[in-house]
């Protein structure tokens, strides 16, 4: 029994090592984690910040003519907004969550035979 537990420990901590990759931890002390999105230059990074900036300013009031006065382009990329979000989600956890859900179904219906 106890070798059986360690097994499925060391099963569990690989799945967790396979799946858990959307954060990283800092290295310093906060217990702070990092989320990375991918960018060819700055001048992206740039276009994505002003374009995520514009929507929340539009958000906020949507009636004021602020963002079109203070941008030279004010068109708002909704597309690479979502394009972002979309690199932010946690992908590999929900499908460790589904391997999970996969073993405690098959724990469960060994169980019942």
């Amino acid at each position: 029994m106890e070798a059986q537990g360690i097994v499925n420990t060391e099963d569990f901590r690989q799945l967790i090592a396979r799946y858990f990759t959307t954060i990283k931890p800092v290295n310093d002390k906060t217990g702070s984690y990092t989320a990375e999105i991918r960018v060819s230059n700055y001048c992206e990074l740039s276009y994505v910040i002003t374009n995520m900036l514009k929507l929340c300013t539009l958000a906020l009031d949507h009636e004021t003519l602020e963002v079109s006065n203070t941008a030279r382009d004010s068109s708002i990329d909704i597309a690479l907004i979502l394009k972002v979000v979309m690199q932010l989600l946690p992908l590999d956890e929900i499908e460790f969550l589904d391997e999970i859900n996969k073993m405690l179904i098959t724990d469960m219906k060994s169980k019942d035979l």
